[in-house]
């Protein structure tokens, strides 16, 4: 029998589409976003493992996906087009990932061993509507797609030795993994990891072990898969939509795990209204750090060109 361990609420407030969690260890805070909502949260970690708001950070539009630089910079999936917040609070347009007035919008995104970033999207229309990317944006500030085939492109995660990279399409239910270079940027052709027979897998990380855990949308699951594929752990967690999940702390041992209210409707509140919380729980295994944005390379302003 696959072991069940269960998460417990950790944070007051409620979000409705809660994502991507981000745990950036030299500032010793945890940041997640509220998709619809437009905001980038900041937050501090508890020895009891409650996650307290610090700080709110508001754009315009929809925000899919937070990472951090060393220097604690901010790169930020806007609807359409990367931004950077600086740590002086000043925020810059970056590269444009999709065209305007697309529907579409950006979604899941992740720094990859060596600092770039890789960004995915959704259809704002009804499922089957649109194809979606992932896409590839080097430090120089060049786009290029990886995938263009795509229902709707989620969680991404590499081996703690960046050799291989997960990547989930949520609505084939399917994570894939593939091959990678981070020196070069290189990644081979997507293979069946796991295709879920219920629910969707959302966001994902993986831990010391180079095991996979995935938030599952609709199940109010997180499960923990060996290298092989094999499901060897679930975390129940009291809000059916979970939607990502990252490991946080100095040890890197509690998983933090958002949630969304989205498309729950008055009942199922009822009976889980702490929906749309962040969820903690000490698994066990331990995480490795989750790779910083490596910036953009800039000119220098003092050589002429």
């Amino acid at each position: 029998m696959t072991p069940r361990i269960r998460a417990r609420a950790a944070s007051l407030n409620r979000h409705r589409l809660g994502e991507g969690p981000v745990w950036d260890a030299a500032r010793n805070r945890l940041l997640w976003v509220d998709i619809d909502a437009g905001e980038v949260l900041l937050g501090t970690l508890g020895i009891d493992g409650s996650i307290k708001t610090t700080d709110r950070l508001a754009f315009a539009g929809t925000v899919g996906a937070v990472a951090v630089a060393a220097n604690g910079d901010l790169i930020i999936a806007g609807a359409e087009e990367l931004l950077t917040r600086h740590r002086d609070g000043t925020t810059e347009n970056g590269p444009r990932i999709l065209p305007p007035d697309s529907d579409r919008r950006l979604n899941d995104a992740a720094a990859d061993p060596v600092g770039r970033l890789l960004v995915g999207s959704l259809s704002l229309l009804p499922a089957g509507s649109t194809t979606e990317t992932l896409s590839v944006v080097d430090h120089d500030g060049s786009v290029r797609v990886l995938d263009a085939d795509l229902t709707l492109s989620n969680g991404l995660g590499w081996t703690a030795d960046g050799s291989r990279m997960y990547s989930v399409d949520t609505l084939r239910r399917r994570i894939s993994v593939r091959d990678y270079e981070p020196m070069t940027g290189y990644a081979g052709l997507r293979s069946n990891f796991v295709e879920l027979q219920d629910g969707y897998p959302d966001g994902l990380t993986l831990d010391a072990e180079d095991h996979v855990w995935v938030a599952v949308w609709g199940k109010g699951e997180v499960h923990r898969y060996s290298p092989a594929g094999e499901l060897v752990a679930v975390v129940d967690v009291p809000a059916p939509h979970t939607s990502s999940v990252a490991f946080a702390g100095p040890l890197l041992d509690t998983l933090c795990i958002t949630t969304a209210t989205q498309d729950l409707d008055e009942s199922t509140l009822a009976r889980f209204p702490d929906s749309g919380r962040i969820f903690t729980v000490v698994p066990g295994p331990l995480g490795v750090p989750q790779p910083l944005w490596g910036g953009f390379d800039r000119p220098d302003p003092t050589i002429d060109s």
